[in-house]
């Protein structure tokens, strides 16, 4: 049976324009003489009407052209049917996109789904919810709850108000559960991370990978804000410390598990790669191991 490609375009992530995207896809998959099929993503993010296309066709890669959020929403509703998704990054981080060596750039992007490495790697669940790169608590979900609101998506945007929500931020106590230990803390944030980074290249996890079977947990308490930054950006370059109890007296806590719960009492808001999401009081969160075949550059 001839490869086939269906693509989903997400019509409102990120700035770029999606008539070049269009015409960059044709050219280069007809180049290819690969058949395919270009699609808008939908709102529900619900993909169940395209099961028994991919069946009947024999059709074994989906093309998501989005960012994080579109990639959470097509993977969780195709995942059973063992598909290699590839990602063309549209959004505003491309978290996921990046932690796997895929190119902001759609030509080079397009020459990693046509000739990339599927890889199993792994997501998570925050109770029910699925995530495949990121959640996280307070200053960050702040941000991104802030910015589903905006007319203007895009990098600047995210940056202007990270800038704006980084002067009112404020710390939330939290409950963590993990490793057969319990402690509470003010916090800033609180990310739970499957790749290495917010997106962007901005690294939170140094040490996070995509099919280790682990979560990586950052936990950035509270401190006075001139040393804030700081204290993240020597986690970044530092990495996690070697026993998780000597991490517990540190400004920043980092540590990998492969389930935590969170209790979060004063509902500090909450975001599941990238997408605002209502808050939770109790979330019991855990890895969901080789989940779903990511094509990677080679």
């Amino acid at each position: 049976m001839k490869r086939k490609i269906i693509y989903l375009i997400n019509p409102i992530s990120g700035t770029k324009s999606k008539t070049v995207l269009l015409e960059t896809i044709q050219r280069k998959t007809s180049e290819r003489e690969i058949d395919f099929e270009i699609l808008p993503t939908v709102a529900s993010g619900d993909y169940s009407f395209l099961e028994d296309k991919i069946t009947s066709e024999g059709i074994k890669e989906i093309g998501i052209c989005g960012g994080d959020g579109s990639v959470n929403q097509v993977v969780q509703s195709l995942a059973h049917l063992d598909l290699n998704f590839g990602i063309i990054p549209m959004g505003s981080g491309n978290g996921l996109a990046l932690t796997a060596g895929i190119s902001r750039k759609p030509e080079k992007a397009l020459e990693i789904i046509f000739d990339g490495i599927p890889k199993r790697i792994d997501a998570f669940l925050v109770n029910k919810q699925f995530a495949c790169m990121l959640a996280g608590l307070g200053f960050d979900a702040s941000v991104a709850h802030e910015f589903a609101q905006q007319s203007k998506r895009g990098l600047g945007t995210y940056a202007s108000l990270s800038t704006k929500k980084f002067f009112a931020a404020e710390a939330y106590p939290f409950t963590i559960e993990a490793n057969n230990l319990s402690f509470t803390t003010d916090a800033f944030l609180v990310s739970i991370a499957n790749s290495n980074q917010f997106g962007n290249n901005f690294t939170i996890a140094p040490e996070a990978l995509l099919s280790d079977g682990l979560l990586d947990i950052v936990i950035v308490k509270k401190v006075a804000k001139p040393f804030l930054i700081y204290n993240v950006m020597k986690q970044v370059l530092a990495g996690h410390s070697d026993k998780f109890e000597n991490s517990l007296a540190s400004p920043v806590i980092y540590f990998q598990t492969p389930s935590l719960r969170i209790t979060n009492t004063e509902n500090a808001p909450l975001h599941i790669d990238g997408e605002p999401r209502e808050s939770l009081i109790d979330m019991k969160i855990k890895v969901l191991p080789s989940y779903f075949k990511l094509i990677h550059a080679k």
